[in-house]
């Protein structure tokens, strides 16, 4: 091969490597992400962290296990509200002293309890732009950290310091789309124990004299005398779309509440639609619910409540487009021991006590226990919010 041949053939090679190169810098990220995720819901962890938000510090710890393929989690709240969630399999027991109230329903297995941090496909690549920071320390420990930018207003965006030896989170961070932080997690201790043993998952508030209530699935044929039988929304922000459509019969009350789920595969939003009485007023308007935004207003005399981790403008432009366009639950309340035939505890644990589920009515402030707001996930909210305030 001739002088100028052989350079031609090295500069190509040279491009070509570059590329790789890039490609492989530009794919970096994502794998750091996707190594977090496999963590998160593979591992055993036992840890203590810091939820900031509003200005306002909470303790909580989370224990995750799994075990022959079963998942067990506790989420507990060590100071402030004492609220306690322990999930076995895809049972979640809410423990909300409070209330004095224990919400019992199913929930996808998929998806801790620490929260439903990013997830990408070709689809969710189009509307955020992932890079690799400078690598740092935090908690003695080398880390990655990863920003998960949203491409429009639409959406909120992600910092993560992911342990390189772990691959955990050690810290995160949910931002507006100017940067600001909007809530933070960062874990003050945190081990990975081989085995974690069954008496982790037992709730440490004593219940007696408590109300639980228990959310059936069950079939519905139709939407309730007062519910039509569908609703959608008609037009939704780029990328997202329909992950989940069902109806509820809240605790206390005789109308069907109808719940849908709408996503982009990172983000999740929630639309709850119920009857108004009468001419009762409701909420119109929007509300900040912690790091959730929330908007509520009137269509065709129901009320529509839409919340997510998401910027005012996604719900309210959601809340704008939803009409009538069939889903699916039951809630049954019981009271003190158990019945006979009644099956099923709150969480999978040896000792775990067995309530009796009967009826009753509850206040309206019973109405809205849910997991924490930094830990949505699709089908996981039991009800439609109490109206926001202001």
């Amino acid at each position: 091969m001739t002088g100028p041949a052989l350079r031609r053939a090295q500069a190509m090679l040279a491009a070509v490597a570059l590329a790789g190169a890039a490609v492989a810098a530009a794919d970096e990220p994502r794998e750091w992400l996707s190594r977090m995720n496999e963590a998160l819901t593979t591992r055993n962890y036992d840890g203590t962290f810091f939820h900031v938000r509003d200005g306002k510090f909470e303790t909580l710890r989370i224990i995750h296990r799994v075990q022959d393929g079963q998942v067990m989690e506790r989420l507990q709240s060590l100071d402030g509200s004492g609220r306690e969630f322990i999930r076995g399999g895809t049972e979640l027991s809410c423990y909300l002293p409070d209330q004095k109230v224990v919400l019992v329903e199913r929930r996808p297995q998929e998806g801790p309890l620490l929260g439903n941090l990013p997830r990408f496909d070709a689809t969710t690549a189009e509307f955020y732009d992932v890079r690799a920071m400078e690598r740092r320390r935090l908690m003695g420990r080398a880390v990655r950290v990863v920003s998960v930018d949203p491409r429009d207003q639409y959406r909120y965006g992600y910092r993560l310091w992911i342990d390189e030896k772990t691959a955990m989170p050690l810290k995160t961070e949910l931002c507006d789309g100017d940067g600001r932080v909007v809530e933070q997690i960062v874990f003050a201790n945190l081990s990975l124990p081989e085995r974690i043993p069954d008496a982790s998952f037992l709730p440490q508030l004593a219940t007696d004299g408590w109300r639980w209530l228990r959310q059936e699935p069950k079939a519905a044929a139709g939407g309730g005398p007062d519910l039509p039988s569908a609703w959608d929304a008609l037009r939704l922000p780029p990328g997202f779309r329909m992950t989940s459509r069902g109806q509820q019969v809240m605790p206390g009350s005789g109308h069907v509440v109808s719940h849908l789920v709408y996503s982009d595969g990172v983000a999740s939003v929630s639309v709850f639609v119920e009857p108004r009485p009468g001419s009762a007023g409701g909420f119109v308007g929007p509300a900040q619910l912690g790091s959730s935004s929330a908007y509520a207003t009137a269509v065709e005399g129901h009320q529509v409540t839409v919340v997510g981790e998401v910027p005012p403008r996604t719900v309210q432009f959601i809340a704008s487009q939803v009409r009538v366009a069939q889903g699916q639950g039951a809630v049954v309340e019981r009271r003190g021991g158990r019945p006979p035939g009644a099956t099923g505890a709150p969480a999978a644990v040896p000792g775990t006590p067995v309530p009796r589920f009967e009826r009753g009515g509850p206040g309206p402030a019973e109405r809205t226990p849910a997991v924490p707001a930094f830990a949505p996930a699709p089908g996981a909210v039991p009800g439609p919010p109490a109206q926001p305030r202001r």
